[in-house]
């Protein structure tokens, strides 16, 4: 089942298929996607919000808590079934709510299931093991270690060539141009994938 979540940042743009998708709306979220889409449950400590939602929310939480509402709806919709997780409104605002959705996308992949934060500007995705990237012809991917060295086996498709090893801390998977219809590499260790839009 795919799970749809809504985050607090930057309003997205684009359209929201919502299709045969469980739909989680955090906290102040609720603001910009109350139109975009279908919303299934609303959850959060609504401390940015300056309202309830209507219907009233599914969960309410106290803000002094240890988790992001971002992070409570993930592992909500990884309980409820959810093995492929987009998020929505991740992006902008909050620099430190970017990087804890960054996180969260490490999360899921922990537990199995494949996340992406689409922003209005990217797709970005945890990738381990072999991924191939369709139909990006023409388009700026910047891979880069997330938290661990990572060893490139295999690379096909883009302008640079990958190094064969990566260490945490480096830029220099930044700014590769896939050449192909169809990109392609095999890492050891986890890498963040960055696919711009344009």
């Amino acid at each position: 089942m795919k799970g749809i979540i809504l985050l607090n940042g930057e309003p997205y743009r684009g359209k929201i298929d919502d299709t045969n998708a469980r739909v989680y709306c955090c906290d102040g979220a609720y603001d910009w996607a109350k139109g975009a889409c279908r919303i299934d449950v609303t959850l959060g400590d609504f401390d940015s919000l300056s309202y309830l939602p209507d219907p009233p929310p599914s969960e309410i939480y106290p803000s002094q808590k240890d988790e992001t509402d971002g992070e409570i709806a993930l592992f909500r919709a990884i309980e409820e079934g959810c093995n492929r997780i987009v998020l929505y409104g991740g992006g902008g605002k909050r620099e430190d709510h970017f990087l804890g959705n960054l996180h969260l996308l490490y999360a899921a992949r922990q537990r199995g299931v494949h996340a992406e934060l689409l922003t209005n500007y990217a797709r970005i995705f945890v990738a381990e093991g072999e991924t191939v990237i369709r139909g990006a012809r023409g388009k700026t991917v910047s891979v880069v270690p997330f938290g661990e060295t990572v060893h490139i086996l295999e690379c096909s498709g883009f302008y640079y060539p990958m190094p064969n090893q990566f260490s945490y801390g480096t830029t220099r998977g930044i700014s590769n141009v896939v050449t192909e219809e169809d990109a392609r590499f095999v890492a050891q260790g986890k890498l963040l994938v960055f696919i711009n839009h344009e």
